[in-house]
């Protein structure tokens, strides 16, 4: 069973930045796609971002685009979030999530078949 364990959410102002991080216990972690999906309170849980396997290819939701950063380790078997810039429609708990099959992108969160706990991210106005 992977294991997914997030770390680095926290109480920020607005215009404060972030940085996520997510390690998994896959052993292959460099053969599959990382995504990172929040769910803001009263609200469903929505894709962020997601890094291909090389690292090579990132996506972006329209409302983190330009601010947040995408990137990856696979020597640490890491997943990372830079959040910059975070305005208080940011606040959310934010997971981290990984296939549990090599694939290519996809924001359906139905896909992605290992979640970490979650992070609560939480920008003060």
């Amino acid at each position: 069973q992977v294991q997914l364990v997030e770390s680095g959410g926290g109480l920020v102002q607005v215009g404060g930045s972030l940085s996520l991080s997510c390690t998994s216990t896959e052993r292959a972690f460099n053969r599959y796609i990382m995504a990172w999906f929040r769910r803001a309170p009263g609200k469903e849980r929505e894709f962020v971002s997601a890094v291909m396997n090389d690292g090579r290819s990132t996506w972006y939701s329209d409302s983190v685009k330009v601010r947040f950063t995408i990137s990856r380790d696979n020597a640490k078997n890491t997943v990372y979030l830079q959040m910059n810039s975070l305005q208080p429609e940011d606040t959310a708990v934010y997971y981290c999530a990984q296939p549990g099959r090599e694939m290519f992108f996809t924001r359906d969160q139905s896909t992605y078949t290992y979640w970490g706990q979650g992070t609560q991210v939480t920008v003060s106005s």
